[in-house]
């Protein structure tokens, strides 16, 4: 396998564990991405090929996907490694894996698209390449051109590698903006200029030219064998659109409808992102490209967009509470107010003249001042009216302005002389109150802490970032890191202590300003950082913009799990909430100081019945990212029976319970109706009529022969005339002309097919049509509505006698109704939302399968929130995902805190021996864990292991010895027991697995013992094997052979003694993929080798020792939030498939190994043991 190249090493040796780190993973992880809108400056900017396609923005490609399942084309990846201005796109027409790239750095790539990466650079190039595309006659030649020529042909691999040119496609009049191939002439190439020519060129002979020099090309174009459709349709029928507003779409010309269309989207860098004060699904943007939008980050769509033309935006910022207003500041045209429902500009401050304003700032202490500072050197503070109040001159360019938080007359400055100053807007003077000295270069942006009163900071070109107290003029810490001017910097409304910067190096660090340590640090951005914001009622989500032209969306929570868990294991008030003053002081841990902690406090303390849960909500919804927990909670309180009338305005926004699905659909339609509201669309002209079948058929219907007139009217397309007089024959006839058309439009795929299924209660044929579009939400009102019987069905011609038929039709309804709602489900799922898929089952009270779904989501803190206030039907998930945060706080390390989780679980003596083994304390703080644990003291633990042993209670034996000063003793003990019962040939893994599972909790500097050596290795390969079984029983496809891998390598390179076999494992491995291949084939797959007799044997043997899952919709893959969010820049292989990672990825021990954070969580349920064969304990909750 590939991964082994990777980690082979680990496994040679036993003493490999010398110098070895905890595993580790991101704090900051990425919950959203808005996409950069495809560039408008150049032509070859979007291109296709099969089931894909690509658009650039101005420094990077976007690969669209075709998700067969679903219908639907994804974001596959997105390719970043030109530093400037891409300049066209081109996919290899032969091999749909290739794909060429060129820019204004005089650069051309080629990419291997499946494996993400580079695989030949071209950088030596005279002239930046306007126009690209691949040589029709070869494999591996692409062709590009500059604006002048001339033609090259650069012949990427073999023995005439190289670059050779075009003899006559040079010393053009007017520049060259396209080029092309002809397909079919050998040779041919026509070139499109700017003034509107055309030149074309016949095959031409060609010369040689100097080695050091471009060599004249002796090939021709030659064009493929393959028809006009195949060369230039993705898929046949479709075109790429792209639009000025840097919009992307599919267009299926056959059909007339949009695949794909995403619309809007920022085509250059982003400079500025703030939420909106009264609203955190809000977001607005500043770009170069001229245009302020305003995003709904749930949805991550824009609604609304601003008049445009104002050349560069460098800032933004939102008036104060509910005024719909925005701030900007633009390079050319001075600062202006942006009213969001005028659609208008409302004001405009021209003070500083032609000189760029670099940032703007609307007082959120008084709505009546904006300041703006400018290049000019002045910061200057308005009346919103546009009168100017004050003039701070400054001695250079002014960068950034930001108002105090805590006294509406503070304003601070960065300047251009490398100072940062403070000003009060009160008095009438123009000097500052403070200036405060310290960075080497400019000062860009200063931020004032929301918590701290007379706390700031500021990000210089310097590389630093400088905390201030202006009140002490005194520069408290300086945080180094950066390699490059800092720009982005934030605060975080909760944590007093928590600061965030983005910098020109490309990342996103998060800092503990207390000791100022780095705590994160966040690679996804593929070019400068600019802007950094969150929202104070959601402190935890954070956005951010770059150069690279996105907007992505970070969750803060895994820097704040303790608290988050104090909360859920309901401890004080003291634990969550404090003081700034306390939160502050070093060691103390994370405590929450803002303003949306202490409302929630405030509304949790005015309740007398059932706090508990309310806190959960309230909380649960602050801290967790957009997404589907406002939705979720919704939901959660149908249920419990919530009035109808208390859900908010945008319930009918997400994912509804069935029971309001059809209610409020039909709403909607009478609201579209009232306001006349009406959908463009319809055909492109008739069918050509036939004059003598027409007059046959007119014939036919005087003389009565109404069905011969319809069949007629058929063979025309004719169809609503033949529907209109088919009833004239019989309703039956009717049904089945009906049936034929509904046919037909399916397999044309149009949406007219629509009311013929409708009319005559064909609910499964357009159930299905639906679903096999993608469009699984309008599957499911079609399905509720029949199964609240909104629709006439087929069966209505059917004699019914007694009721009970019609409970078997509605049984029938609700059998399709959660099949469509598990696809949804699915759909949510793998896309990588959670919670929404949670959502779905909810929507039909299945509790047990939302649960599930949070828990392969790893959102466990909101399964444990959402489980105890669902109560008992929620309860055996809800004790599930406490035992694994009980392992999370293992991790943190807060074994108190792990200790109450599991007491809040029955039937929990187990686990918390499982934690009291793991403890690495001295043996007072061993006996005081185990005090809390109910669990007798360290020193007696042996003498009770001994007891049972000599009584033969093996499993009572290893647990006291675990428990015990000598743990140590328990392995020898559990390891014979499981390969005693393993050479039976009837074992199962439920008679093993129990003993593997308590064993694996050992402490780990006892189990990395010399003495250990041959036990340790022992164990690590049986659990592997069982771990194997385990993920084949789950259904986690993508670990199983890297575990079957890593226990033969085990027994292969270590002296044990197991009742295991190499070759039984390979054939195991083999029985279990050919199998489950033939059985999971799909239609779109081509047709694979079914498994052998042998191979069935060898598999019903396997799948007989499996256990059956307790836990409902717990098998499956784990998809976390964010793992189909591609990155710009933070590329790792996985050392499990040796494929690139895309979402959030998990370090393994050795600092360098990664595998993706869905892996990592699926490996920990079934082997506790890291892929390095280690024997350290993987822990990625």
């Amino acid at each position: 396998m590939a991964w082994m190249t990777c980690v082979s090493h680990w496994f040679e040796q036993d003493d490999w564990y010398e110098g070895l780190q905890r595993a580790t993973m991101s704090q900051v992880r990425q919950v959203g991405l808005l996409a950069a809108g495809c560039q408008p400056w150049n032509k070859d900017v979007c291109a296709a090929n099969g089931d894909r396609f690509a658009y650039c923005a101005t420094l990077a490609i976007y690969i669209y996907q075709l998700d067969h399942r679903y219908n639907e084309y994804k974001l596959h990846a997105i390719m970043s490694e030109h530093k400037k201005t891409i300049t066209a796109i081109s996919w290899c027409p032969h091999n749909p894996d290739l794909f060429a790239s060129s820019s204004t750095d005089n650069l051309v790539i080629i990419w291997n698209v499946a494996e993400q990466k580079v695989i030949a650079k071209l950088d030596n190039i005279k002239g930046a390449p306007a126009c690209l595309g691949w040589c029709w006659n070869t494999n591996d030649a692409v062709a590009f051109v500059s604006q002048k020529g001339p033609l090259l042909i650069w012949t990427i691999s073999g023995p005439d590698s190289g670059v050779s040119v075009h003899k006559d496609a040079h010393s053009f009049v007017s520049d060259i903006c396209i080029f092309r191939w002809h397909t079919q002439k050998k040779g041919k190439v026509v070139f499109g200029h700017t003034d509107g020519s055309i030149s074309i060129f016949q095959p031409v002979s060609v010369q040689s030219s100097d080695k050091n020099h471009y060599t004249s090309s002796t090939s021709e174009a030659v064009p493929p064998n393959m028809t006009q459709n195949q060369a230039f349709s993705l898929p046949p029928g479709h075109v790429v659109c792209c639009f000025l507003d840097g919009g992307v779409g599919l267009y299926d010309m056959g059909a007339k409808k949009w695949d794909f269309l995403r619309e809007l989207g920022h085509v250059e860098t982003i400079f500025d992102c703030k939420f909106k004060p009264n609203d955190p699904n809000l977001l607005a943007t500043a770009s170069f490209d001229g245009t302020i939008k305003v995003w709904d980050i749930n949805t991550l769509t824009a609604v609304y967009t601003s008049p445009g033309n104002e050349g560069v935006i460098f800032a933004l910022s939102w008036a104060p509470g509910d005024l719909n207003c925005i701030a900007g500041a633009t390079s050319r045209n001075g600062a202006f107010i942006w009213d969001i429902q005028k659609g208008k500009i409302i004001q405009r401050f021209n003070e500083h003249g032609k000189n760029g304003i670099f940032y703007i700032a609307w007082s959120h202490k008084d709505s009546k001042r904006i300041a703006t500072c400018s290049g000019d050197g002045f910061c200057i503070i308005w009346t919103i009216d546009g009168k100017v109040l004050h003039k701070y001159k400054h001695p250079a360019a002014v960068f950034g302005c930001d108002w105090s938080q805590n006294n509406k007359d503070i304003i601070a400055t960065g300047c251009e002389d490398k100072n940062v100053r403070v000003f009060h807007v009160a008095t009438g003077s123009n000097q500052p109150l403070k200036v405060l000295s310290g960075h080497t270069a400019r000062v860009f942006h200063v931020r004032w802490s929301p918590l701290r009163e007379g706390i700031l900071c500021s990000g210089s070109d310097d590389g630093s970032v400088r905390i201030w107290d202006y009140t002490q003029d005194a520069c408290i810490n300086i945080l180094n890191g950066h390699t490059a001017p800092v720009r982005g910097l934030m605060w975080n409304p909760e944590i007093p202590y928590l600061l965030l910067s983005g910098s020109w190096d490309y990342t996103i660090k998060v800092w503990d300003s207390r000791g100022g340590v780095c705590l994160d640090t966040v690679y996804d951005h593929g070019a400068d950082i600019y802007g950094l914001s969150c929202h104070p009622s959601r402190p935890f989500t954070m956005a951010s913009c770059s150069r690279d032209s996105t907007v992505r969306l970070w969750s803060l929570i895994p820097l704040i799990t303790p608290l988050q868990i104090n909360i859920l294991a309901d401890r004080s008030w003291e634990e969550i909430i404090g003081s700034t003053d306390n939160a502050v002081e070093k060691g103390t841990p994370p405590l929450l100081c803002g303003k949306a902690s202490r409302d929630i406090k405030q509304e949790v303390e005015k309740l007398t019945c059932n706090p508990r849960m309310k806190k959960l909500r309230l909380f649960s919804e602050c801290l967790s990212p957009p997404g589907g927990s406002d939705n979720l909670w919704n939901l959660v309180a149908v249920i419990q029976g919530q009035d109808d009338s208390l859900l908010p305005q945008d319930y009918c926004k997400g994912v509804m319970h069935l029971k309001h699905l059809v209610k409020f659909r039909t709403s909607k339609a009478q609201e579209l109706t009232t306001i006349k509201m009406s959908k463009f669309g319809g055909g492109i002209g008739a069918p050509t009529k036939e004059k003598k079948l027409k007059e046959a058929a007119e014939i036919h219907l005087r003389l009565g022969q109404i069905q011969r007139y319809c069949e007629l009217m058929v063979e025309l397309g004719e169809w609503d005339k033949a529907l209109s007089v088919a009833p004239g024959v019989s309703v039956k006839y009717w049904r089945k002309l009906m049936q034929r058309r509904a046919d037909q439009l399916i397999q044309e795929d149009k949406d007219d097919v629509i009311p013929y299924c409708i009319a005559i209660g064909d609910v499964k044929k357009l159930v299905n049509f639906f679903v096999s579009r993608g469009q699984l939400k309008e599957a499911l009102l079609v399905a509720q509505a029949a199964f609240e019987g909104n629709i006439q069905t087929l069966h209505v011609s059917t004699p019914r006698r007694t009721s009970y038929s019609d409970d078997i039709y509605r049984e029938d309804f609700n059998e399709l109704l959660h099949k469509v709602i598990h696809e949804l489900a699915e759909w949510y799922f793998q896309d990588g939302r959670a919670v929404l898929a949670a959502c779905c089952h909810l929507a039909v009270d299945d509790i047990e399968l939302a649960m599930a779904y949070l828990i392969r989501g790893n959102e466990l803190e909101l399964a444990v929130s959402v489980g105890t206030v669902l109560g008992d039907p929620a309860a055996q998930a809800t004790h599930y995902a406490l035992q694994l945060l009980a392992r999370k706080c293992m991790m943190i390390p807060m074994w108190n805190l792990a200790a109450d989780l599991l007491l809040m679980t029955p039937d929990n003596e187990v686990d918390l021996v499982k934690l009291c083994a793991f403890y690495p304390g001295c043996t007072e703080e061993i006996n005081d864990l185990h005090k809390k644990c109910k669990l007798p003291p360290a020193e007696e633990c042996i003498q009770l292991a001994e007891t049972a042993h000599a009584d033969g209670n093996v499993f009572e034996t290893i647990k006291y010895y675990l428990l015990s000063q000598e743990p140590e003793k328990a392995l020898p003990i559990g390891i014979d027991f499981v390969k005693g019962w393993m050479s039976n040939s009837n074992w199962t893994v439920d008679t093993v697995y129990p003993v593997l599972d308590l064993l694996s909790y050992i402490r780990t500097e006892k189990l990395l013992l010399h003495t250990c050596t041959e036990a340790r290795n022992e164990l690590l390969i049986l659990c592997g094997y069982i771990g194997a079984l385990l993920a084949i029983s789950r259904h986690y496809q993508s670990i199983v052979p890297a575990l079957y891998e890593y226990t033969s390598q085990l027994l292969k390179r270590r002296v044990v003694s197991v009742p295991l076999k190499i070759e039984h494992l390979s054939k195991e491995l083999d029985a279990w993929r050919a199998c489950t291949q033939f059985a999971n084939q799909s239609p779109e797959d081509s047709p694979c080798t079914p498994p052998s007799d042998s191979q069935r044997m060898v598999y019903e043997t396997l799948l007989k020792r499996l256990k059956e899952e307790p836990l409902k919709g717990i098998t499956g893959p784990d998809y976390v939030t964010g793992s189909n969010l591609p990155s710009h820049s933070d590329i790792h292989i996985s050392c499990l498939t040796g494929l690139k990672i895309q979402g959030p990825v998990y370090f393994l021990e050795d600092g360098k190994s990664a595998i993706s954070l869905n892996d990592a969580l699926m490996w920990a349920k079934v082997n506790p043991f890291s892929p390095l064969g280690t024997g350290i304990r993987l822990n990625p909750f």
